[in-house]
Order: structure tokens, then C-alpha cells, then sequence
């Protein structure tokens, strides 16, 4: 099955030889992603049970196939459980998730709450339901966790999902807020982790043609987008294409921030700051001409994108 989705998928003119060394490529480089992100975040410890929420979309297919991989190599033991939300949308395929789950061997629980008569009794026709519908998918994925006895929750988002939220805080919530790849519930009882902090979606769509996951499309709203969102996807995407290296940039910038440069006073102590004579290594680079280093001369800083080894 998947040596002839490989072929369908692939550009045409490539032989077979060289479309089986581009899909190793792409796994090898997702495993690495997503174990150097679960490394530097700590995300998955010695006995854990991770919960994957599995949507039927391709980011979560992915998350799990990678996630077993590593579980195949990692030092240290850890459970995996798959937990679908059937959230009773109309004609939503519901034999689909259990049929590829026992098909992989992966236990699973699905968890059916109706959801979509909530949101649709609530909010006005034409308007976006993503926020609540995300709000009750969370408390019921958490209330989930805790019956499973799962210690970590594991969300599908991936580094333009992250980006996207990065830029939708700044321009219409005023914040420098993203999504970072390790959180704590509000509560302090849950935590959750975003494995694919690090890949790009176009590496999970490729993968998801690769492995041939039978995708579930979300159609609790006709596919509705929220339109914030795709202005801020679309204009990545346009930098991308014109200004190569600059999203890789602004993706480092997140994970190497100054303080003390930038205004908030809670964050740093501007008010108690007074002159002591020492030498300050992060130090006033207000006057230089160019004071952003680039990734690559950055230390600890390893452009996404770099080949494969």
C-alpha cells in the first residue's frame, strides 16, 4: 500500500530509487525534528503515558507514527494511547479512526461528546465557531487524560501553526504570545506538548501522502476557516517565497529572546536598573548597524531546513 502511495505521490519523472531515498529523507528528518524538540523541552519522561489526540487530520496521523518510531529507539519507556473526539458532526466517518488504530496496534480510547450541537446552538450562523468548539475539545480532552491516567497530552500543532499564533497575538491581541511547545493546564494538573514544535507543515503533508493516512476532513463548519488565521498563513508563505530565510529567522527569534531589550516592565526590572560598572554580555547594541546575527553564526541556533545527514 504505502510503495504505491510513494509513487502517486511523487513528481513525475523520478525513479523509483530516488522518490524511496527522498521519503527515507523525509522520515529520518521528522524523527530528528521531533526528537531534538522532545530533548530540549523535556517533553516525554521515564514512564509516562502520552496521550496522542488523534483529529483524522494529517498533523496527528503524523505525530503518532513518529512518536511510535521513537518509542521503538528512545533510552527510557513510555506508553502511548491514541484518543479521538467524535464530536457528532454530521456524516463524520466514525469506523475510519478504530479500523487504522487496530490495524497499527496502538491502543486507543474514542471519546463521544456532541459537541457540534453546542457550538451550532450557540453561535450565529456565519460567524467562526473554532473558539468554542477548541474550548470544549479541551475541558473533555483533559477530563479524558485524567481517566486514562495519561501524564502528558500530546497536540498535533507544528512550527507554522506556532508562527501563525506568534503573529496573530502581536497584530489583533497586542501580545508577544505564541504557542510554546511544553504547557501547563490552567488548573496545574495537566500538561501538554507539542512534539512538531520544530516541522514544517509541509513536511507533514508530504508524509502524509507518503504513509497514505486516511484523512478525516473537519467539517463541523464547512470546512470553515478562520479568517485571521489565513490572512497571516497566506502572508507567510508570501515572505517565504519572496524572502527566503526570513520565517527560518523570525522562527529563532522566538526561542532567543532578550529581555532587557525589549518594554515589558514586569518582565524586566527597567525601574531598579542603575549602572554598576560591569560588562553586560546581552550589552547596548541600540547604535550598531546591523545587530541581528543571522542563524547560522548564532550559537545553539540550527536552521530548520538544513540537509539531512
Amino acid at each position: 500500500m504505502n510503495a504505491v502511495v510513494e509513487n502517486l505521490a511523487a513528481p513525475q519523472g523520478k525513479s523509483a530509487e530516488k522518490i524511496a531515498l527522498e521519503n527515507h529523507k523525509l522520515h529520518k528528518r521528522l524523527c530528528r525534528l521531533v526528537g531534538q524538540a522532545i530533548g530540549d523541552f523535556n517533553m516525554i519522561e521515564e514512564g509516562d503515558k502520552v496521550m496522542v489526540c488523534l483529529s483524522g487530520g494529517k498533523d496527528s496521523y503524523a505525530l503518532l507514527d513518529i512518536l511510535l518510531t521513537l518509542r521503538e529507539r528512545a533510552p527510557i519507556h513510555f506508553d502511548i494511547v491514541a484518543v479521538n473526539l467524535d464530536q457528532k458532526q454530521p456524516n463524520f466517518p466514525a469506523d475510519v479512526l478504530p479500523r487504522y488504530l487496530e490495524q497499527v496496534g496502538v491502543p486507543y480510547h474514542i471519546e463521544n461528546q456532541d459537541t457540534y450541537s453546542i457550538v451550532k446552538r450557540l453561535i450565529p450562523e456565519g460567524k467562526t465557531t473554532c473558539s468554542l468548539c477548541s474550548r470544549l475539545r479541551r475541558g473533555i480532552l483533559y477530563r479524558v487524560a485524567d481517566e486514562l491516567g495519561a501524564t502528558k497530552i500530546a497536540l498535533g500543532h507544528h512550527r507554522d501553526d506556532i508562527m501563525q499564533t506568534f503573529f496573530l497575538n502581536m497584530f489583533f491581541g497586542g501580545k508577544l504570545k505564541g504557542m510554546p511547545p511544553k504547557l501547563q493546564s490552567d488548573d496545574g494538573k495537566h500538561m501538554v506538548i507539542r512534539p512538531l514544535a520544530y516541522v514544517r507543515e509541509v513536511d507533514t503533508e508530504r508524509y502524509a501522502e507518503v504513509k497514505g493516512f486516511p484523512i478525516i476532513p473537519c467539517d463541523l463548519c464547512g470546512s470553515q476557516e478562520n479568517l485571521q488565521r489565513k490572512q497571516i498563513k497566506n502572508m507567510l508563505r508570501e515572505w517565504e517565497k519572496k524572502h527566503p530565510g526570513r520565517v527560518e529567522n523570525i522562527f529563532s527569534s522566538l526561542s532567543t529572546v532578550v529581555p532587557s531589550h525589549l518594554m515589558d516592565h514586569n518582565l524586566f526590572g527597567f525601574k531598579d536598573l542603575k549602572t554598576d560598572g560591569l560588562a553586560n554580555p546581552l550589552g547596548d547594541i541600540a547604535f550598531d548597524e546591523e545587530p541581528c546575527a543571522t542563524p547560522s553564526s548564532m550559537p545553539g541556533i540550527i536552521p530548520l531546513h538544513a540537509a539531512d545527514d
